[in-house]
């Protein structure tokens, strides 16, 4: 009766470790897995294992938790290369970003928004992959900014929420072969 604690916290271990994997959220995710290397810790160092309880406090825990979130938080961004020039339609530039910032946010992702000089170091960008869109005037007056991507998965994820006229995939196979 005494070690029932000992079972309650072993169980926390499978517990944290299927809410680890069900997170849709990333850094959910790794809230979560810093909760499972501190419960790890916690039940190596009841069961008399101080050397590996502190070890998986401190690299199981505390170090893979840093570059895991250093490496979600660097790849969860949409680079969106603009010309520095295009300021006509402002408003609606606006409108189009903070629509877009909406769309990703439900993906967890970021974007963040590269200025370039004039539309060839844009371009040059985009085939040298610095940025994975870009999104430049129009001569719809409908619609006065154009995005292209030249990731497909953002491009199925943007298309669905703007009007197909607003976002076009390009193929990074067609860049490359145009730069040749």
């Amino acid at each position: 009766m005494n070690d029932i604690y000992l079972y309650v916290i072993s169980a926390l271990l499978p517990l944290s470790a299927c809410l680890t994997v069900l997170q849709v959220n990333p850094y959910h995710a790794l809230v979560i897995r810093g909760i499972l290397g501190a419960v790890a810790a916690l039940v190596y160092a009841m069961f008399g294992a101080a050397d590996v309880a502190l070890t998986e406090a401190l690299v199981g825990t505390m170090l893979a938790i840093t570059l895991y979130g250093v490496a979600v938080r660097s790849s969860m961004v949409m680079r969106l290369g603009i010309v520095e020039t295009d300021t006509k339609n402002q408003e609606k530039f606006k409108q189009l970003i903070n629509h877009l910032r909406t769309i990703l946010n439900q993906y967890h992702l970021r974007l963040e928004l590269v200025c370039y000089e004039d539309e060839t170091t844009l371009q040059q960008a985009l085939k040298n992959e610095k940025i994975h869109g870009t999104c430049q005037e129009s001569l719809d007056s409908d619609y006065p900014y154009h995005t292209v991507t030249r990731i497909q998965r953002l491009y199925e994820i943007i298309k669905p929420e703007l009007s197909s006229s607003l976002i076009t995939y390009l193929n990074p196979s067609d860049i490359k072969e145009k730069q040749s």
